[in-house]
Formats: structure tokens, sequence, C-alpha cells
């Protein structure tokens, strides 16, 4: 049965002074869930119980998401960063003693923290599964078309005003990036992290970092190197084809598909595919899990 609501308890580690929320369920290696922009843990809600039999699974809530603790705005606007929230899910897997053995289960911006993650403890990864990722920069083009003007606004000056006051990203272009139909329940799962127009710096941050048109320069040279070395490994790897999908196809998708010693399977769904297929994509990483 599938739940509109968070059936797990959350677990809580100080990470660099900060609290961390995180879901743990089952034992064994470690089988991480990250989610990325504008979700939580939540996301995964209906995924964990397809992978309590295979292993320790674990889902962070990313610094300033979910219930994890927020960066006070008097660090500025460019707090959150995608190497700020991969430090702190790094230091959270070191904190738990999360690090050997361990397969990423990825997505949207979690995806760049796990590659980012693979690539930096190789030796410590039994396999990567993602899903509606990062794999390389792209360009307008690339984008979805319903979704270019929107993005544009959020990266121009308006951004402020249509995230910050507007929260326009889970009120708008979460429930469009989902077939189904949310409910009020689950919409309001998604918000409450968020009440007040600073609660949603990350969620502004994150689209004003996706690597566009060669913009901006950092994140299009760090996703170019964890791509490349993604490509370049042999390391085990499940691709979650989406279909229709969203952000990975096109270009993306023959790219990534090139890389070595990695499966594919295909579930229903346009970026937030764990709402629409989420016992398919469970079962998919854990009967790929009993191959590697």
């Amino acid at each position: 049965m599938l739940s509109e609501t968070m059936p797990f308890e959350k677990n809580f580690a100080s990470v660099n002074g900060k609290r961390i929320a995180y879901l743990e369920e089952g034992s064994g290696d470690p089988i991480v869930l990250l989610h990325g922009n504008p979700t939580s843990s939540f996301l995964w809600r209906n995924v964990v119980p397809e992978l309590v039999e295979s292993g320790r699974v674990i889902v962070p809530d990313l610094i300033g998401q979910g219930e994890s603790e927020k960066l006070p705005a008097s660090e500025g606007p460019d707090r959150y960063t995608l190497e700020v929230a991969y430090a702190y899910v790094d230091g959270l897997l070191a904190a738990i003693g999360a690090t050997k053995r361990v397969t990423l289960v990825i997505h949207d911006w979690g995806s760049a923290i796990g590659f980012l993650w693979a690539m930096r403890h190789p030796d410590d990864v039994r396999g990567v599964a993602y899903m509606e990722g990062i794999v390389k920069p792209m360009n307008w083009a690339d984008w979805p078309e319903g979704a270019v003007g929107i993005f544009k606004g959020f990266r121009s000056d308006k951004g402020e005003d249509l995230i910050l006051n507007r929260n326009m990203f889970i009120e708008a272009v979460l429930p469009t990036s989902i077939i189904r139909e949310l409910s009020e329940t689950e919409m309001d799962a998604y918000r409450a992290p968020y009440p007040n127009s600073d609660d949603r710096q990350p969620l502004l941050n994150w689209p004003r970092q996706i690597p566009i048109e060669g913009e901006p320069e950092d994140m299009v040279a760090l996703v170019n190197e964890y791509g490349a070395f993604m490509a370049g490994s042999e390391m085990p790897k499940l691709f979650i084809n989406a279909e229709p999908g969203s952000i990975l196809v096109g270009p993306q998708r023959e790219f990534c598909r090139s890389w070595p010693n990695q499966q594919e399977v295909t579930v229903k769904g346009l970026h937030f595919i764990q709402e629409d297929s989420p016992v398919e994509i469970g079962q998919a990483v854990a009967n790929w899990l009993k191959t590697i």
C-alpha cells in the first residue's frame, strides 16, 4: 500500500555543527538514497520498503531541506551550493559509519552529489543507480520546452520573487513534473520545510547552479569532471530511464547510455518519478543489487 505520509521515523546526526535528518531502515551494506530540489527524503518514502531486504537503507535530508537544519541567513544568499550540500552528506555518512561498499541511488541534484561521492571515493562504492539526474552540462535546447521560461526566470533577477516569495518551485514545478496528481496531504508534506521566504533559499540556489549554456563555469567544470569519471569507470551502474522523462533525455541520455558496466530499466514518469513509479524503482534497484 503506497503511503501519502512519511511512514518512517527520522534520525538526527550532528555534522559540521548542524543537525542533519535521515531515515535508516534495514541492515547490511549501505544503500544511500539522495534527493534533490525541492524535495526531501519524503520523495523516497514508497521506494524504501522495496529495498529494506537488500541492505541498510539511508535517506538523508540535504542541508536546509526536509527536517535538516537551515544555514543562517547571516551567511548570505549564496550559502547553499553543491559543494556545501555534498560536505554535509559526506559528513553524515562518516558520522554514522556508512562509508564502505556503498550503493548510491540518486536523483536530480542528489545525482550530482552522488556522482561526486563516487568519483571521490571510488574504492568505497558498490554501485550507482541513477535517474533523472545531471550527467553532463546542457543547453536550453536540451531543457523541457515547457519549463524553459520559468527556469530562465529562476536564474534572473525575478528569481527571488518567483521562489522566495511565491514558492513557485513547490507550487508549480513540482506538481507539473509528476504524471499523477499529488494529494493535498502530499503537497503539504513538500511545503512543510519551507514556510518562510528565507527557508526557500536552497530552492532558488539549486536552479541557478544547473550547468546551462556554459554557466556557471565552476559547475560546468565539476559536472564535466564527474561525467568523464563515470564514462571511464567500471563500477556497476543502473540507469533508471523515465518514460517520457524530463531532463535525462536526448543528448544527455545518449551520453550516459555509453557508460560501461551498466544495466538499464525504464519506468513511467516525468521528473519526480518516485511519485509515479516507486515500487518499480525500488524493485529495479533490488534486482540489480543481486547481480553485482
